[in-house]
């Protein structure tokens, strides 16, 4: 069995607004870590990172707030870092999609290669030039981890290398949103809803043949947007056209159990909209922590 090195990330600096600072809290009180020790790995907890709130901080040409933004990458890449150094496979939960920027980083700094399986209902490759009017880093992480043109330097600089990935290291699974690659940049490997709904595990294995080709192994980012906000209201902020809980667990189960996952990352759950008497909560650490139980021989 593998350690699971267990890091909470409480920050919605990158956000559209308040909300995703409280999700580590409250996945905890839903039973997170008891749920992840029950598939029988060891959990090591180092605990959560201070707090970070939302802020307005607008300036023109750059993401709204962005120093607090790398305050917090730089000292989430620290923690995980450290997760990494121990041999452990980093659990990171957040907290915003711009903290995948800190945990590739993470591997970078500690030497090690890893590709991305972005499960996410959409692919973040906006960038403050082409969104001016919607300053939000939280939908420019996989763009700075590309350091496309018009992103912000203090991100797509963040790393021991730049660029932090090649599209080719990038599978985007799972989205709904419309297509982001407005320019034609960005040639990575796309499973949207669509293609995966018929058979989720099946096309998460198609996923990871196409993704292993290039790299032998990665992080998958697991954004909560990527389930229909009417099967699971626990996005940040909410859409109606994708996946189903069921759905995508059964995907992500399947690239945690690859030999070649390096670590997850969870981002996007704001409490404020789940049901006032936990059960979002406990329904999401439920499936998060099942994707961990070993495969049935």
């Amino acid at each position: 069995m593998t350690t699971l090195g267990l890091v909470g990330v409480p920050s919605s600096v990158a956000a559209h607004w308040p909300g995703q600072e409280q999700a580590p809290a409250v996945l905890r009180a839903a039973g997170l870590v008891e749920q992840l020790r029950q598939t029988g790995h060891e959990v090591h907890d180092h605990g959560d990172r201070p707090v970070r709130r939302w802020a307005a901080n607008p300036a023109d040409g750059r993401p709204n707030n962005l120093d607090a933004v790398v305050e917090v990458l730089e000292d989430a890449r620290a923690a995980v870092t450290a997760v990494i150094e121990t041999g452990e496979t980093p659990v990171v939960v957040g907290g915003e999609c711009t903290l995948t920027i800190a945990v590739v980083s993470a591997f970078a700094t500690a030497g090690q290669d890893v590709g991305l399986v972005y499960v996410d209902g959409g692919q973040d490759l906006q960038s403050p030039a082409d969104h001016p009017h919607e300053p939000i880093a939280d939908g420019m992480g996989v763009a700075h981890l590309l350091d496309l043109p018009g992103t912000a330097p203090a991100l797509s600089g963040f790393g021991p290398r730049r660029p932090l990935l090649t599209a080719d290291q990038i599978c985007f699974f799972g989205y709904a949103d419309d297509e982001e690659d407005v320019h034609g940049r960005v040639p990575s490997w796309r499973f949207p809803a669509a293609s995966v709904a018929p058979d989720p595990a099946a096309t998460a294995g198609l996923a990871l043949a196409a993704l292993t080709s290039v790299t032998s192994r990665f992080v998958v980012h697991l954004d909560v947007d990527v389930v229909n906000f009417m099967d699971l209201p626990a996005a940040d902020v909410p859409q109606y056209r994708g996946l189903t809980l069921a759905q995508v667990m059964s995907a992500v189960t399947v690239m945690v159990r690859h030999p070649g996952c390096a670590g997850l990352v969870l981002t996007e759950f704001n409490p404020d909209h789940g049901e006032p008497d936990g059960s979002t909560a406990r329904r999401l650490a439920e499936a998060v922590a099942a994707v961990f139980r070993p495969a049935p021989y």
